[in-house]
């Protein structure tokens, strides 16, 4: 993307909202239904849905339950009003020319929901009750989208930069505000509340990752009120929301297939029988040759609620995981990409990655009366992560090693310039086990003799890691000699409280604070000794670390249609166990990821055909771990001290409703743009190689990152969308270095812009949705990334065509 280009979308980020608020919204439209939302006992609900059946019209009520919907014909519709904690209910209503239907919707009965954590306690249009930064992508995004990968719906929240790495999104690699993306070490990644992570405290990678395809929604929270999450509070926490138990009987069957035998399959059936509800799904995705990779995954989980009393519901979740991929670390080096023809060449075909994963949890709640709630959740899953990888040799001389297999790629013409691939294996086996119990009160109290919101909690968590290096003699064997054997535990004590004060009706304070505590120790039981060879030993340490963690943030909305928020709070993550104790048993200084963060935003609905949202952001890290290990390019090990950073920049979103803007009654017409501009940078003296990186850029953290979309929708059933998404140059590494390196793993990545586009059609009297989605619609060659060792090119122009069936 051109310089020009950039100035273009700043200046409709700042010129055109700034123009909307001269617009008086109900120029040139018809007035149709208004009224307003309630529930029983009278009290007026905002931002409840209101939507008209059938068609693309629709509105939120506002903070004071009211709302408007314009621009109808003549005819008899059906209104769905839904609210969050509300049970849905639907309404007919007549339209005549030049009446104005005035109504009165009331909730009759709350909604009985699976008891969950939730990141965002309420998802209303503006978040006016979110003390920070936050996004929810709900299911009808989705499905919009058509994702090949999760990586494409987490593009859709400003400030969040994801990094393929093998085009499917099999693992996530989430950097928020200028944060290393490697693995998502600085977010924590949850599903429904619970940690996803290998190890949340002591090994928090995200070689496991959600499917993107079953699930309901995605929350983002980056700002102050991920205080109460842990034990990562960097970066920000991103929560996967899977579908819930429905109160009458749902299902659909979901198809799509590409290129390269790619196919993706999905059955959803979900029912309450009585007092309690299940909801089950399986998915099977599978391809022979996408990109630089195959895989078989088999997906399965079930839900079920139980209303146990009128004060009490359990739910139960059940999950199943299971991936066979041809995933490996070794990518393309720089005379190879430069040769071109060679992108998704499979130079180690032996390579194989299987993940699997079972995990359980229970959520309870209970209300002991309307002003105190007790919610519980439990939970356990183990994952195995067991990697097959062909070992591989690039030197300066191009001399082939010893077990040279007489595969050789690249060039032996240009010094370093070839890789040879060697007849031997590591197989890099690795079992977690975790497991938690999170107990939180929510106490509605009237400290002050004005309205708060308590929530105090505690969690326990348990974890162990066992991890095995098995070197074979042979490419692709997954025997051998046992050459690392250890045992890593962890114990982790959370407590957390936060208050709300609803200081008046358009002001909120939220402050808290939490402690954590983390006993971990080190069991090594065989290892490769320098200068004494492979031996069983008896290495035993240990260390236990104690934070406090406090955080305050504010809501000000000085009108309906406008939410200032603002918060500071301080980030904190521990060093993995791994890297905090050596392979000698010695416990390094290896200090915790600390930072103190700000950020001042706002967000607002000018007129019923725009909203806007931006906040600035200012991260000050006294001390910002920087990975090395092979996933992030470097020499197998750990992390180190990287000392201070700082990250500061802007994030901004805005929706135009053209289809209210223009009275369009049967069209919908959006365009949405997101824009992040963040600067990071080392911000004290550091040597490597006796060059001063104070002032360099920290390696994949672009400047500039753009997702935008265009999308068309009609009463007829059409859909169709266009997205752009632009993503600015990287460095490779502290060094800033712009000329490539040898082995592709250096150098600068140059900007990118690619556009995808999806069609799709509704029929509705068939209960059937057909799409056809292209990704990377100008067959745009770019390199996504240069780690974990070398280049990893970007999918080409990819095609896939999918149905839906609902039952």
């Amino acid at each position: 993307m051109k310089i020009r280009t950039v100035f273009t979308y700043l200046f409709l980020l700042i010129t055109i909202p700034t123009l909307a608020i001269s617009v008086n919204e109900n120029e040139d439209h018809t007035l149709v239904i208004s009224g307003q939302v309630k529930s029983m006992d009278g009290e007026t609900i905002p931002y409840a849905n209101v939507a008209v059946v059938g068609t693309v019209k629709g509105a939120y009520s506002k903070l004071d339950g009211s709302f408007r919907i314009f621009d109808l014909e003549d005819g008899l519709y059906l209104l769905k009003v839904s609210a969050v904690g509300y049970k849905t209910f639907t309404k007919s209503v007549e339209v005549r020319g030049g009446e104005v239907n005035e109504l009165e919707l009331v909730f009759e009965e709350t909604g009985v929901e699976m008891p969950q954590v939730t990141v965002i306690s309420s998802k209303d249009r503006v978040f006016s009750k979110v003390p920070g930064s936050v996004t929810f992508i709900d299911q009808k995004e989705i499905n919009t989208i058509s994702p090949l990968s999760g990586n494409e719906v987490l593009r859709r929240s400003p400030g969040v930069h994801v990094v393929d790495e093998e085009g499917v999104g099999m693992r996530v690699n989430i950097g928020i505000r200028g944060l290393d993306p490697d693995r998502s070490r600085s977010v924590l990644v949850l599903e429904d509340g619970v940690p996803v992570a290998l190890s949340p405290y002591g090994e928090p990678e995200m070689y496991y990752t959600p499917a993107i395809d079953r699930m309901a929604g995605v929350e983002i929270l980056k700002g102050s009120g991920q205080i109460l999450y842990g034990p990562q509070t960097i970066g920000g926490v991103v929560n996967y929301i899977s579908p819930n138990p429905p109160q009458e009987q749902e299902g659909s069957v979901r198809l799509q297939g590409g290129q390269g035998g790619f196919f993706s399959g999905l059955v959803n059936y979900g029912n309450t029988f009585g007092n309690t509800g299940m909801q089950v799904n399986l998915l099977k995705k599978r391809a022979d040759n996408v990109g630089p990779t195959s895989f078989d995954i088999t997906d399965f989980n079930t839900k079920f609620l139980f209303n146990i009393n009128d004060k009490s519901e359990l739910g139960l979740k059940l999950g199943l995981y299971n991936e066979v991929s041809n995933s490996t670390y070794i990518g393309l080096n720089q005379v190879m990409y430069d040769q071109g023809g060679q992108d998704f060449t499979r130079m180690a075909p032996d390579d194989q990655l299987d993940v699997s994963r079972y995990s359980i949890s229970f959520s309870h709640k209970y209300r002991f009366n309307e002003n105190v709630r007790l919610n519980t959740i439990a939970y356990a899953y183990t994952t195995t992560r067991n990697w097959n990888r062909q070992d591989f040799q690039i030197n300066e001389t191009n001399t082939p090693p010893g077990n040279w297999t007489g595969v050789v790629w690249g060039d032996t013409a240009i010094p370093g310039g070839a890789v040879f691939m060697r007849n031997s294996t590591g197989n890099r086996n690795r079992q977690f086990t975790v497991g938690g119990i999170e107990p939180r009160l929510e106490v509605d109290h009237g400290l002050f003799n004005i309205k708060n919101e308590l929530i105090v909690g505690t969690r326990l968590l348990y974890e162990q890691a066992n991890e095995q290096r098995v070197n074979g003699t042979q490419a692709g064997v997954k025997s051998g000699n046992l050459v690392e054997d250890e045992v890593r535990t962890g114990e982790a004590f959370a407590a957390y409280a936060q208050n709300k004060f609803a200081i008046s009706k358009k002001v909120d304070l939220n402050i808290g604070v939490r402690y954590e505590n983390f006993n971990y120790e080190r069991d090594i039981r065989r290892r490769n000794f320098e200068n004494i060879g492979i031996r069983d030993t008896v290495l035993l340490a240990g260390n236990v670390i104690h934070e406090l963690i406090p955080g305050m943030g504010f809501n000000y909305r000085p009108n309906q249609k406008l939410n200032i928020f603002g918060g500071v709070h301080k980030g904190y993550a521990p060093p993995r166990t791994k890297d905090a104790i050596t392979a000698m048993g010695d416990v390094l200084d290896l200090d915790a990821e600390e930072s103190v963060n700000y950020e001042l935003g706002l967000r607002s609905e000018i007129g019923n055909w725009l909203f806007v949202e931006m906040t600035g952001f200012w991260m000050d890290f006294s001390n910002q771990i920087i990975p090395v290990a092979e996933s992030a390019g470097g020499l197998g090990f750990g992390v180190v001290n990287a000392g201070a950073t700082k990250h500061r920049g802007v994030e901004s979103a805005v929706i135009f409703e053209l289809g209210n803007l223009f009275g369009l009654s049967r069209t919908k017409l959006n365009y949405d743009i997101n824009a992040t501009y963040a600067m990071s940078t080392y911000a004290a003296d550091r040597f490597i190689n006796d060059v001063n990186i104070n002032g360099n850029r920290t390696p994949y953290a672009p400047n500039w990152f753009v997702n935008s979309a265009l999308t068309v929708e009609t009463n007829g059933g059409f859909i169709g969308r266009l997205t752009l998404n632009y993503v600015g140059d990287q460095f490779g590494d502290e060094l800033n270095r712009v000329e490539p390196t040898l082995d592709g793993r250096n150098g600068r990545i140059d900007s990118y812009t690619l556009l995808d586009a999806m069609i799709g059609y509704d029929v509705k009297r068939w209960n059937s949705r057909f799409n056809i989605t292209v990704k990377n619609l100008t067959d745009r060659r770019y390199i996504a990334s240069r780690r974990p060792q070398g280049i990893q090119v970007g999918l080409p122009r990819f095609i896939t065509a999918g149905y839906e069936f609902r039952f």
